[in-house]
């Protein structure tokens, strides 16, 4: 059953709703398993563009008002999601992340914590550092962007190396230093892999102090959807 709905997201996400294109290819771990995937996000059609461009058997965390709906609940609970209390120091959540990857799973996790409206990159917040620091495990680092394109609106996912555990461990859960640090080192890789981007299509990273940067992305630009789902 599992197999079955990710091959429908994977055809919809990555064919039918968007024309993707998928750079670095080669970073995509021939692991099924047991590692985490940090990305930024902007949208609710993230986590289904990521299972389609990873190979496996995933997990992530959702906010528990999207399980109040029982048949939307069912659906997503098929592909991997579980609920998470935003806001709140959910270590249940925290608990079954950890356990989800060292049951070999795919954990694909969001360091921002929210969406980003207009392509900005925030901090990343303690919970990605947490989660790998406890399950031991390596992170790959990825980055979407999105713009329409004719009929079909166009996706970019850039795909960086993967980083070895040993250079996010974190020795103490107390020490704020060691988690900002790993935390950070996630986030920078997403930040190169988005300048990756936006050089590969000759625009300007979204900054503050320049509105087209923030509105304008591949293939004929136009504005970037806060949500595309």
């Amino acid at each position: 059953m599992y197999m079955f709905f990710r091959k429908l997201v994977e055809i919809f996400f990555l064919h039918i709703k968007y024309k993707a294109t998928v750079l670095n290819r080669e970073n995509i771990p021939g692991l099924k398993g047991g590692f985490i995937v940090a990305c930024n996000h902007q949208s609710y059609s993230d986590p289904p563009v990521l299972a389609g461009v990873f190979k496996g058997h995933f997990s992530f965390m959702a906010k528990s008002e999207l399980f109040k709906n029982k048949i939307f609940a069912w659906i997503i609970k098929q592909c991997g999601a579980f609920p998470v209390v935003r806001g709140a120091k959910d270590t249940g959540a925290l608990d079954r992340a950890v356990e989800d990857i060292r049951k070999n799973k795919i954990f694909i996790i969001f360091p921002e914590g929210t969406r980003s409206k207009d392509g900005r990159l925030a901090r990343a917040k303690s919970g990605v550092a947490v989660i790998a620091g406890t399950a031991d495990a390596p992170v790959v680092p990825v980055c979407i962007m999105y713009a329409p394109d004719g009929k079909k609106r166009h996706c970019t996912v850039a795909v960086g190396k993967m980083i070895p555990k040993e250079e996010i461990a974190i020795t103490d859960m107390t020490d704020r230093k060691q988690i900002k640090k790993a935390s950070s080192r996630i986030m920078d890789d997403i930040a190169l892999l988005q300048k990756q981007i936006c050089q590969k299509y000759n625009i300007p990273l979204p900054s503050d102090d320049n509105e087209a940067a923030r509105k304008t992305l591949p293939d004929g630009g136009g504005e970037i959807p806060s949500e595309n789902a």
